[in-house]
């Protein structure tokens, strides 16, 4: 997809380098789906007929017949993939919740023996690439449990199921054309890739437009094969790491302590100071020291809100960003990365009443803001940046914590205001 979005939702933890949704980055869905009507945007023409057109555009891109004839033998619109596509999340996900099915002993167990069995392959790959061994094992077992879960759907019929439908035809039609483009080029038959239900390919879950940017052929067989073989998708990983910018010259952030009287405004993305500023406003090295003495800017993340952990990320986490969007997807990328390096769990102490919120809670904040005159947007029980900011704004009035995060304390006083 392209470099700055990420990934279809699909039941797993992610799923295929970038595709964009509406997605919230400070609660995430776990639990029980609504769907909306599959009916919602379909097609008027039959689906032989759009196909038809299709073919015709594809030749004109050069995919000849006998690719397009091999590839969509059999090929119908699968109505399950629309049904997943118009799932809506009722249940947001806690921090600690993904964390702990994210970054989970087993999963850390496996990286660390897989990193002793393909040690030299990995070191030749870090070497090559300026990308640690460590976080090419935590994308690897994050985006695929290391090679066990790439999807059982055929590319080719997600992409065209999807093309065919109408709400994000544009931009399924562009991967329909890379995925042929990827079986004419004789990287892997059209029956033998396979996938998520939204395209996302292979042990790194690469949809069609990012395999043909950044995938390799690292073993030198003249294929890049990100299904079968590891020096492919290690490399193919590493490169496209390497290409928006990794540096192997730092980690990606680490745990800290904040003052209580830590300046809220500072908090998020939107600011990058250097380490030596973060000293001066009180943050500290989880442990109590002080923070390292590098030339290096960071931005300072609470993916729990001011009760749970706080964070110090550098330029490796906005990259992880780049794979996906998701804080707590970087943010478990850049742990589990440490952890199989040998680093402990997290310090910070956790929250035993946390619950998460329902999807209609959650709209029901963003509606009493709006009575209140904050600015979130329309009320759709999605946490996005307007109701992050709407929310930081009604805490900073009524002197809370302005953290934005929405949880079962902020509504009840919403509610009793």
């Amino acid at each position: 997809m392209f470099p700055s979005l990420r990934h279809v939702i699909r039941p797993a933890l992610s799923g295929g380098v970038f595709i964009a949704l509406a997605v919230s980055t400070a609660v995430f869905a776990e639990g029980v789906s609504a769907v909306v009507p599959v009916s919602e945007s379909v097609q008027t023409q039959s689906f032989d007929q759009w196909l038809s057109e299709f073919k015709r555009e594809a030749r004109t891109k050069g995919i000849s017949d006998k690719t397009l004839e091999e590839s969509f033998q059999g090929v119908q619109p699968i109505p399950k993939i629309i049904e997943y596509d118009r799932r809506q999340p009722e249940f947001t996900r806690t921090f600690w919740s993904y964390l702990d099915r994210a970054v989970d002993p087993t999963r850390i167990k496996k990286a660390q023996e897989l990193e002793q069995k393909h040690r030299v392959l990995l070191d030749q790959i870090s070497q090559k690439y300026g990308v640690q061994k460590r976080f090419l094992l935590a994308f690897w077992g994050l985006e695929s449990n290391f090679g066990e879960h790439t999807g059982g759907f055929s590319v080719i019929a997600a992409n065209a199921t999807l093309a065919y439908d109408t709400r994000r035809s544009d931009f399924f039609r562009t991967q329909l054309l890379e995925a042929l483009k990827i079986v004419q080029g004789g990287h892997i038959s059209a029956e033998k890739m396979t996938g998520s239900w939204a395209g996302a390919m292979g042990h790194l879950q690469f949809i069609p437009s990012t395999y043909t940017m950044y995938a390799v052929d690292e073993n030198g067989d003249g294929r890049q094969d990100i299904w079968q073989s590891l020096p492919d998708v290690f490399g193919s990983a590493a490169n496209y790491l390497g290409q928006i910018g990794w540096t192997d010259k730092y980690t990606w952030g680490r745990e800290v302590r904040i003052p209580s009287d830590f300046n809220w405004d500072l908090a998020g993305l939107e600011t990058n100071l250097p380490l030596a500023e973060w000293q001066i406003q009180g943050v500290r090295s989880i442990d109590g020291t002080n923070l390292p003495d590098a030339m290096i800017e960071a931005s300072l993340i609470l993916p729990a809100g001011h009760k749970g952990p706080a964070f110090l990320v550098y330029s490796n986490y906005r990259k992880i960003l780049n794979w996906n969007r998701s804080i707590l997807y970087a943010i478990a990328v850049g742990h589990l990365s440490d952890r199989i390096a040998g680093a402990g769990p997290l310090q910070t102490v956790r929250q035993q009443d946390e619950r998460a919120l329902h999807r209609t809670e959650v709209e029901e904040i963003q509606s009493l803001l709006v009575k209140q005159g904050f600015d979130v947007g329309e009320p759709d029980g999605i946490v996005g940046q307007k109701t992050r900011e709407g929310i930081r704004a009604y805490q900073k009035k009524v002197g809370l914590p302005g953290d934005g995060y929405p949880d079962e304390d902020l509504l009840n006083r919403l509610r009793a205001s």
